[in-house]
């Protein structure tokens, strides 16, 4: 088969989203169904970035070049099997692929990207219009339908996937530890960006509950990994707490430290309200620290609701901070059944639902009204 691929960003790229794209284009790349893989991408990798055999990428470098990219893409391609859309504000581009080469069209989305409209008009009037949805959560699919029309059927589940082999169980780094500051004490980690006004990480309820934790535990420290506009904010708020001395606001993480500094944790919080799933979650049980998510959003998929890893609610101050105590007190180590999110299962659940895809007819009907003025 031939599949046409477009995205904003994926190799050389940080972020969830981008690590699943290069997941999800490294599995195609590798099965042997798959004849040819264009990939038409907003953002160009840096030099020298390798990429898999047998995947071509176009780079359009802007919102105006990922547009005359796929317009030649357009032009000189004679046919696809199935185009594939990385995020719904890529959904008009994909719909000019769509109508070119009549192949099912299938869409990607990964958290709050879904759960209510783009504000895109025409983006949003061609959900419903969707062959296939691939959702990470169940809880992102369906506040997808429920704003969007799109019958619930035609969403698949495709949860992110985690590489076994390079985050594992290990001794702290004694120098890492010296050098965030945290030798020498239990550490609590969250690990994420920081947007403005951003509750979806958690990081301010768990400021929040620091005071009651640092009663039982004076050698607590919290780790905060990760940047963004709202470290400003949480750093204030810290010290109005009284426990800044107690919080370590460790900035951007190079990926090639995140499986260190996983291992300098004693437990791992992700309790916040808008998590389309926690990627850092299973990077975090893979190192075999043990998790807490949240029960107010796609978190809770990730620890297979409370199977993998303690649920808290994040409303609910008490929650969070037993849940937190309990995962102190277990011991280090994988969670059973952690496999089920493997590279193997994920690439065997995409090619499964890919294979299905091609095998059936395009959505028919005629564009939205929108899309014809």
């Amino acid at each position: 088969m031939r599949l046409l691929v477009i995205l904003h960003e994926s190799f050389g790229a940080n972020g969830g989203i981008a690590k699943f794209n290069r997941d999800l284009l490294t599995a195609l790349a590798a099965w042997p169904a798959v004849e040819a893989l264009l990939v038409v991408q907003r953002d160009a990798p840096p030099n020298g970035t390798p990429l898999p055999e047998g995947l071509t990428l176009i780079a359009g470098g802007g919102k105006a070049g990922l547009l005359l990219a796929l317009l030649r893409c357009l032009l000189r391609e004679g046919g696809f099997d199935l185009v594939l859309c990385g995020h719904l504000r890529l959904l008009p581009l994909a719909w000019l692929a769509q109508r070119r080469f009549r192949a099912p069209l299938a869409a990607v989305t990964h958290g709050i990207d879904a759960w209510q409209p783009t504000r895109h008009r025409l983006a949003d009037r061609l959900v419903r219009r969707l062959d296939a949805v691939f959702g990470v959560s169940r809880l992102t699919l369906e506040r997808l339908s429920a704003w969007s029309g799109l019958p619930p059927e035609r969403g698949r589940l495709l949860p992110n996937t985690i590489d076994l082999d390079r985050f594992t169980p290990g001794p702290a780094d004694p120098a890492l530890a010296a050098r965030l500051g945290v030798a020498g004490r239990r550490v609590v980690m969250t690990l994420g960006r920081l947007p403005a006004g951003g509750r979806d990480k958690g990081v301010e309820e768990m400021i929040a509950v620091l005071p009651r934790l640092l009663e039982r535990h004076p050698d607590l420290v919290y780790l905060v990994a990760g940047d963004g506009p709202d470290r400003a904010r949480l750093q204030a708020r810290a010290e109005a707490k009284g426990v800044a001395g107690a919080v370590v606001f460790a900035g951007f993480v190079p990926e090639v430290e995140k499986a260190a500094l996983y291992r300098l944790a004693d437990a791992f919080v992700l309790c916040g309200h808008s998590e389309g799933f926690g990627i850092v979650l299973l990077e975090a049980m893979a190192s075999g620290v043990p998790v807490v998510a949240s029960c107010r959003d796609g978190s809770r998929e990730a620890v297979r609701d409370g199977r993998l890893g303690l649920l808290a609610d994040p409303e609910d101050p008490e929650s969070l901070a037993a849940a937190v105590e309990v995962a102190l007190a277990r011991p280090k180590g994988r969670p059973e059944g952690l496999e089920d999110f493997a590279f193997p299962a994920f690439a065997a659940r995409l090619q499964t639902l890919v294979a299905a895809l091609v095998e059936m007819p395009p959505a028919t009907g005629e564009p939205p009204e929108t899309a014809a003025r």
